[in-house]
């Protein structure tokens, strides 16, 4: 583990105005990769040992915290994040916490993964924050239960050893683990509070499952699926086209800036493995004045090969899911679509499946990654 920037200590108390205009970040190289702790693709936060003044579940929110100082309830200030009650020692001569406390959360991935680097975002958690944190990973098959989790037996790997961490600041630690991980256990030492986790790495499918579907989305993120390079990503992330499920608002696609120049923009993608497209879906959906007008999409085999032309420059309609049955099938470990002349799309679903050189290139990655 590596600390990309330094934040400790107390940040100043709130005196007004914009809640965000002392808030320490930096920026995070890792942060390219997707948050395998998103929502979307299914992560939560599975127990606590400790949720007293705001729930455990807010670390997961993806939008990030909002904070009113007028907020109070009946056990006191209600922040938007995890807190926990404050710790005190075991007598009156000796009234602080002992060195080894600390109140814990497990948290579920949305995908099995590698994880490439962590945020433990405290922001507006200014002097209630935790003087460090750590964070430990395993992987269990299925869907364990917390008490299965926290079983003698289960292996945790040190993913962020204990490090002091500061109030009201984005703490970002680059990982260098290479193995697959389902869970983490976030710990905070020794109390205090924690506004958002962020999990950023890459997903590792599971290629019995994928063997048992056949036909699937060989692009998807929760596949394996990630962007690798995007025109522009000025009002959305390029990841949001991959995500699980529909896009349910304007913001959940890919929108860029409107050109004033004679080009296009694109995103490409690497495919879970070598696969075969048979069918192409581009989804403008909730993008009605600002959809892209035109699109093509495009494969190629390698990184080094040529990009072929797999579905020509077709128009297309706001807030439409169109679909597109290829003429033979497109083989492949890349895609590239392409928008005429900006604009957006929500979504892009590459269906097909996996070649024999794929599938096995991924069964040995899965085992290499101990997944």
């Amino acid at each position: 583990m590596t600390a990309t920037s330094m934040f400790t200590g107390d940040a100043n108390p709130y005196g007004g105005g914009d809640p965000y205009a002392d808030y320490r970040t930096a920026d995070f190289p890792f942060t390219q990769h997707a948050n395998l702790a998103d929502r979307r693709l299914g992560a939560g936060v599975v127990a606590a040992n400790d949720e007293f003044f705001a729930q455990r579940e807010n670390l997961l929110v993806p939008e990030r915290a909002e904070f009113d100082p007028e907020h109070f309830g009946h056990k006191g200030k209600i922040m938007d994040g995890w807190e926990t009650r404050r710790r005190r020692g075991v007598s009156a001569d000796h009234p602080w916490p002992a060195d080894e406390d600390h109140d814990w959360a497990l948290v579920r991935l949305g995908a099995p993964g590698v994880i490439r680097g962590i945020v433990v975002d405290t922001a507006h958690f200014r002097g209630n924050y935790p003087q460090a944190v750590s964070v430990e990973g395993t992987s269990l098959p299925g869907s364990p239960s917390p008490e299965e989790l926290l079983a003698e037996d289960v292996k945790w790997t040190t993913l962020v050893p204990r490090t002091e961490v500061g109030g009201h600041a984005a703490n970002g630690f680059a990982v260098d683990v290479e193995q697959c991980f389902t869970h983490l256990r976030v710990k905070q030492h020794p109390d205090g509070g924690i506004a958002r986790l962020r999990v950023h790495g890459e997903v590792v499918p599971d290629p019995a499952w994928l063997a048992a579907l056949g036909t699937f989305d060989v692009v998807a993120l929760e596949n394996g699926g990630r962007v690798e390079d995007a025109s522009d990503r000025f009002y959305s992330p390029a990841t949001n086209t991959i995500q699980p499920g529909r896009s349910r608002k304007m913001d959940d696609g890919w929108e860029t800036r409107r050109r004033r120049d004679r080009g296009h923009d694109w995103i490409s993608y690497r495919l879970a493995e070598h696969s075969g497209v048979r069918a192409v879906e581009i989804d403008t959906a909730y993008l009605k004045g600002n959809s892209a007008g035109w699109a093509s999409v495009s494969v190629k085999d390698g990184v080094d090969g040529e990009w072929r032309e797999i579905l020509p420059r077709t128009r297309l309609q706001p807030d439409t899911n169109h679909r597109f049955v290829l003429p033979e099938e497109a083989v492949g470990t890349h895609a590239r679509v392409d928008i005429h002349p900006d604009g957006g799309i929500s979504r892009l679903r590459l269906f097909g499946a996996l070649t024999a050189d794929g599938a096995a290139r991924l069964a040995a990655r899965h085992q290499e990654l101990g997944g």
